[in-house]
């Protein structure tokens, strides 16, 4: 498998252009579908990339659908990249009764355990396949990266940020999953992705990569406090925790009101935009 792209569609938007895009990949071995919002301000020059995560059971479309991120995007001249969540296609094992594993929910790992490995890539996928391609069909300055998700999707930036800070500058998350390795509902993923040695989870928890010794310059993070997975699966304590202990800057927003969905993640886009921004264009 290439790296030919295929568009799927294309929209004007915000004097940019959002477009959907599919290309076989061959590091899952099967067709991947992601979103590219770029601003007008590309017709002057290459632009910042700022890279979105989503959460389970999610594709490219929600965010892209409800996460209202163009307009700031286009006022702060930053390339949106949001891929998928993970591999797709009747020939990749799933769990389709189970959201919290399976198609919808790769957490962004490589999977080490059969028949998951073969498919299950998503840390490569995008680390290297899918930054090479963007890399090549788009108008991106690769030397200035932000990352940012939400939920899964915030535990994955903030584990990709934290093994490549020579890549991105510029790093937060929404109601993210700080220790997916001690949390009920990644508990059970990790197992059947990475095996019942739990020292190999730790390459995928962002709390266990600082109490391993990585670093990142800083961090902001909103949570919702009406999030109904606060307490159980999300606990930014542990992360605030554990930034403290290792001199990171964490910015915590607590959202009083706020849940866990779009409706709290839209509210506060543009503000994460701006942030980001204020990091990759200066």
């Amino acid at each position: 498998m290439g790296a030919t792209m295929e568009t799927v569609s294309k929209a004007k938007s915000h004097g940019g252009v959002q477009g959907v895009y599919r290309h076989d990949s061959r590091v899952t071995g099967t067709p991947m579908t992601f979103a590219v919002f770029v601003p007008p301000q590309a017709a002057q020059g290459p632009l910042p990339v700022l890279w979105y995560l989503s959460g389970l059971t999610c594709t490219h479309a929600n965010v892209m659908e409800k996460g209202e991120y163009r307009a700031a995007a286009a006022a702060q001249g930053v390339i949106i990249v949001a891929p998928d969540t993970s591999p797709r296609g009747g020939e990749v094992p799933d769990e389709p009764d189970n959201w919290q594993f399976g198609s919808g929910a790769g957490f962004y790992l490589d999977a080490t355990q059969a028949p998951y490995a073969t498919h299950y890539r998503m840390y490569s996928y995008i680390v290297d396949e899918l930054t090479a391609l963007v890399a090549a069909q788009f108008p991106a300055d690769m030397s200035r990266q932000g990352i940012f998700g939400h939920s899964m999707g915030g535990h994955g930036a903030l584990t990709l940020a934290l093994k490549h800070p020579d890549r991105f500058r510029s790093c937060s998350a929404f109601a993210p999953i700080v220790q997916p390795s001690t949390a009920d509902w990644s508990r059970p993923a990790l197992e059947k992705y990475l095996g019942t040695d739990e020292s190999a989870w730790r390459a995928y928890d962002a709390v266990a990569l600082i109490e391993d010794g990585k670093r990142f310059p800083e961090f902001l993070v909103d949570q919702g406090g009406a999030d109904p997975f606060l307490d159980t699966g999300l606990r930014p304590q542990l992360l605030a925790d554990a930034c403290r202990e290792a001199g990171i800057p964490l910015t915590l927003h607590l959202r009083e009101g706020y849940d866990h969905s779009y409706f709290f993640i839209s509210t506060f886009m543009a503000d994460h935009i701006a942030w980001h921004a204020a990091r990759l264009c200066r």
